[in-house]
């Protein structure tokens, strides 16, 4: 590999590197939001998985991916990752809040 090569690599690597620290960001961000939702649901007694909130948020998503040129099916398999991760803690939000507090 030759220099030229070397460095269109390495500022490559570096913009991904960006990227990532962005992305893990947002999912905190984003995360943050869900325990207040979480402990809304526990405080209101709802349930930690919401099916019909779950079905749309993935048709959007895979409609959102597709416009970007993602593929649908990788963002489907990454939101459903992000959603049983958020329905876990909404679990464990649960079981530790009373109803009513």
């Amino acid at each position: 590999m030759d220099d030229a090569a070397r460095a269109e690599l390495a500022s490559l690597r570096k913009s991904i590197d960006n990227i990532d620290a962005a992305l893990v960001h947002l999912l905190a961000e984003r995360f943050k939001c869900t325990q207040s939702v979480g402990r809304l649901k526990a405080a209101t007694g709802m349930a930690p998985s919401d099916p019909e909130r779950e079905r749309v948020q993935i048709a959007r998503l895979r409609a959102l991916a597709e416009e970007a040129e993602l593929d649908p099916a990788f963002a489907e398999k990454f939101l459903t990752f992000i959603v049983a991760e958020v329905i876990h803690h909404h679990e464990q939000i649960a079981g530790q809040t009373p109803h009513g507090e």
